[in-house]
């Protein structure tokens, strides 16, 4: 009886496991989508100046965390630079979890879209945001509400079917 139970709750949490394995975490849901940004105070990464909400664009933006030791974010760098380049839409970098020196030298290799790059390099940010880990995109409205979030690197496709259509909603809303 005893191993007959032991048996059914491995299986049981094995099963548990496999599910999890097929969850695209890319889809997860964001709960702060139609809030505000959290609060928060944290430093510019080449300054050190101080940075808070007061200081955030008034008009649309993303907010991208990257982090020199992430992989994805090389792919995904040449986007973010391409899109600030075309000047539609503003980028907020937030170095996550990173080294200053490293992400400083990082940003001289592969250039710099943000027009603010913050240092959060105990993650609180990140942690207030639900960040699963890098790269990680928040869309941000005229308003400073979280429209919407996009876990894993912003690729072209990605920028056409989901940032240019939501870029459109948010345009036609003022």
């Amino acid at each position: 009886m005893k191993n007959k139970f032991i048996l059914i709750l491995f299986l049981s949490l094995m099963l548990i496991f496999l599910l999890g394995l097929f969850i695209d975490t890319k889809n997860i849901k964001s709960p702060l989508i139609g809030k505000n940004i959290p609060q928060f105070i944290l430093s510019e990464l080449s300054s050190g100046n101080s940075f808070n909400n007061d200081m955030l664009p008034t008009e649309r933006y993303l907010i991208n965390v990257w982090a020199s030791w992430c992989l994805e974010c090389i792919r995904e760098h040449q986007q973010l630079r391409k899109i600030h380049k075309e000047g539609k839409i503003k980028i907020i970098g937030i170095n996550y979890k990173d080294n200053r020196s490293d992400a400083l030298g990082w940003l001289d290799i592969y250039g710099n879209p943000y027009i603010h790059n913050l240092y959060d390099n105990k993650g609180e940010l990140g942690i207030n945001l639900g960040v699963y880990g890098v790269p990680e995109t928040f869309f941000i409205d005229n308003n400073g509400i979280i429209r919407d979030k996009y876990i894993g690197a912003i690729t072209q496709d990605i920028y056409n079917k989901r940032l240019i259509p939501l870029l459109q909603k948010i345009d036609e809303e003022k």
